[in-house]
């Protein structure tokens, strides 16, 4: 249902932290052929390792298309059943050699996970529960997924599911307008219909009112919140061409402070290096509590990085939140070696008319930042190879960092080849008393 009110803050509503408890987490299965390859086995594993971990503690839908229902939670079950625990071996998946799951399978035609969320299936969560043959842990986990069709374009949720909201008890969404990070002037690919009608979609299939905030072209990935007050972006992505160009860095200020119950932005003057979302936010520096975040850095002052993470640390070491505390910065490496597309990575790409390409030797945005809290635990992108050693770094700051926080390593290679990581792959839902069952 569509809330008719354009000022969510006024309601009462803000955009809690993502270190607050969730609900829930949307993931959208990875199909793309530009994205994910013409077999994209790899990245589905990679986003099943993901749904797996925050399965343990919360609901998790995976947004699936129609017709692929079966299949997708075929695959599901396969790649989650078969080790001993839900913690994956950090290192590279192994490569692609079967087809990858699109369709429904006659073998897979009678299952089906419970379902999680009001509406987001017809049937009873018995009638839907899938049968568990290894162990009570798999079968917890496997009954907090649940598989919802709805089309997409591509399987960036955190940029086109909704924003969700909360007054503290209700929780509600905010739509925003998706334009493929660009849309005529700078966007990725030439049709986004379906993923910009995404946000809409879900929220009437999960009976969540929402705001629509159409005329506003925005993605999560742009944004970050400490659940008091304070947004942090950068100006690299709101106030690129195009996004909103008739509009003011005054004028999106208001439009997130009445969106999301803010009452301050920061403006980051930049993001990671080649990072083709005109440099989100999530990718560089994210809250870990109010008043503290982790920023990426690199201390080599030739890789291009280094001028972009000094302007951010600069900038963030001369502001205050909304709550006037000076923001205290952690510096969280990147990965040491860049990553680069070879030839065989890029021989698995199928791009279709006006899509943005990809080349031998790209640079791709590799960045430790773009992890994300679920309720057990924090999942952070590692890459293996020669950068075995950055990723133990990585997950050695944010242990010392988030003490209470269990801090896990995904094989995130795959993810970062379709152009972004774990952060960008998700969306959480706040808790809220109209969500649970």
């Amino acid at each position: 249902m569509m809330i008719p009110s354009k000022n969510p803050s006024a309601d009462g509503f803000h955009m809690p932290a993502e270190f607050s408890e969730h609900d829930g987490t949307i993931i959208i299965w990875p199909v793309r052929p530009g994205s994910w390859g013409v077999n994209p086995e790899n990245a589905q594993k990679a986003f099943s390792s993901v749904i797996k971990n925050i399965a343990i503690a919360e609901k998790v839908i995976v947004i699936a298309e129609p017709g692929s229902k079966a299949a997708v939670e075929e695959a599901l079950r396969r790649n989650i059943t078969p080790s001993t625990s839900a913690e994956p071996v950090t290192g590279s998946l192994p490569s692609a050699k079967n087809a990858s799951v699109t369709k429904s399978s006659p073998s897979a035609k009678n299952s089906s996970f419970a379902g999680s969320f009001p509406s987001a299936n017809n049937a009873s969560t018995k009638e839907n529960s899938l049968p568990v043959r290894n162990g009570s842990e798999t079968g917890n986990i496997l009954k907090n997924i649940s598989v919802l069709e709805i089309p997409t374009d591509d399987s960036w949720a955190r940029d086109t599911a909704p924003t969700f909201i909360t007054n503290g008890s209700e929780v509600r969404g905010v739509s925003w307008q998706f334009n493929a990070w660009g849309g005529e002037f700078d966007g990725l690919y030439a049709h986004w219909d379906k993923d910009n009608a995404l946000a809409e979609k879900l929220c009437n299939r999960l009976d969540i009112p929402y705001y629509d905030f159409g005329d506003f072209v925005l993605e999560g990935g742009s944004i970050h919140t400490d659940g008091e007050g304070t947004l942090i972006t950068t100006e690299s992505c709101l106030l690129s061409k195009g996004r909103n160009p008739s509009l003011s860095r005054e004028d999106i200020e208001d439009r997130l402070k009445k969106a999301l119950g803010i009452k301050k932005v920061l403006w980051l003057p930049r993001g990671i290096y080649n990072d083709e979302t005109n440099e989100h936010v999530d990718n560089v520096c994210a809250f870990i509590a109010p008043g503290e975040v982790v920023l990426a850095w690199t201390d080599n002052e030739n890789d291009p990085q280094y001028e972009l993470s000094r302007k951010d640390l600069e900038y963030l070491e001369n502001v205050t939140d909304a709550k006037g505390r000076k923001i205290k910065v952690h510096k969280l490496p990147i990965p040491d070696h860049p990553i680069l597309i070879d030839e065989s990575e890029l021989s698995e790409y199928s791009f279709e008319e006006g899509e943005d390409t990809r080349e031998i030797g790209e640079r791709l945005a590799a960045s430790y930042v773009n992890f994300y809290f679920a309720n057990s635990c924090i999942l952070v992108p590692s890459f293996g190879g020669e950068n075995t050693e950055s990723d133990k770094r990585a997950i050695s700051i944010l242990k010392a960092l988030l003490p209470d926080k269990k801090v896990i390593g995904i094989d995130a290679l795959a993810i970062l080849l379709g152009g972004g990581n774990i952060h960008c792959i998700t969306q959480q839902i706040p808790k809220g008393r109209n969500l649970s069952n």
